[in-house]
């Protein structure tokens, strides 16, 4: 009986069988709507347990669905060539159906993070718009994330308080727009990178591994958040000057990291 069951259907029997195709048979780890919700109403009930609010955890999911969206897209872009040799006429239409593909996925993309952040704004009223999105608890975490393994490569160790780590972040992340924060992470690395024998000068020379203590003007460098506001104090040092006033954070930490940064120049070739 097992064997009969396993047979293919004769071809008739199988036309009538594609109006009606059960999605159970679609592959091997079928995601159905009822699925993909339940997980998300999980994740809405583990992230409210933890203290996240309903919202900025729809702003996570909504991301990393836009996210997902966009390595899908860049897959796709990469097929460029259709499999086997199926002649130049195949082949013309097999990149012309990927890259229609891709433009819905784009498409897709955008929406998916319009849902988590409202609809992108750009110029004049993405700055006007700034001071509307105060920093929520998901946008430090994300910082938090995003800072530790780049200090990581500097320093093996953090003595700041997570309460002050807190408080910098969210002045950091009060200098840029809700657009800026989503793309945070790449823009850290970025810069770590460019800057990485100044930055493992500075860490060296002031840093927790250096002989100078963590009580001081130049305590922050004991922080993952230093290199959060070493970048900001790199490309919009009057913004983050004032928001660090704002949070009425020391001012000698901020001086003293602006001119630890300074010391650490390279002298001109």
């Amino acid at each position: 009986m097992r064997a009969q069951a396993l047979r293919p259907a004769p071809a008739a029997d199988r036309a009538d069988e594609e109006d009606t195709i059960d999605t159970a048979d679609a592959g091997p780890y079928p995601l159905d709507s009822a699925s993909v919700v339940n997980a998300k109403e999980t994740l809405f009930e583990l992230l409210g347990r933890a203290g996240v609010p309903r919202s900025e955890a729809e702003e996570l999911i909504a991301l990393v669905q836009a996210g997902a969206i966009a390595d899908a897209h860049s897959e796709l872009s990469r097929a460029d060539a259709a499999p086997g040799d199926s002649g130049e006429p195949y082949g013309r239409g097999w990149h012309a159906g990927a890259r229609a593909a891709a433009d819905v996925l784009v498409g897709i993309g955008e929406r998916a993070l319009e849902r988590a952040i409202g609809p992108a704004a750009t110029g004049a009223e993405e700055n006007a718009s700034q001071s509307h999105h105060p920093v929520g608890k998901v946008d430090v975490e994300r910082a938090k994330v995003a800072v530790a393994p780049v200090y990581l490569t500097f320093s093996g160790s953090s003595d700041l308080d997570p309460e002050v780590s807190d408080e910098v972040l969210t002045a950091v992340l009060g200098t840029m727009s809700v657009v800026g924060r989503v793309g945070y992470a790449g823009q850290l690395e970025q810069f770590a990178g460019t800057e990485r024998e100044r930055l493992a000068r500075l860490y060296a020379r002031y840093g927790p591994n250096s002989h100078i203590t963590l009580h001081g003007r130049y305590s922050l460098l004991h922080s993952p958040t230093s290199i959060a506001v070493l970048e900001r104090l790199t490309v919009t040092p009057s913004a983050l000057r004032a928001e660090w006033e704002h949070a009425e954070l020391p001012p000698a930490w901020l001086t003293g990291l602006s001119s630890a940064w300074s010391a650490t120049e390279a002298p001109p070739g």
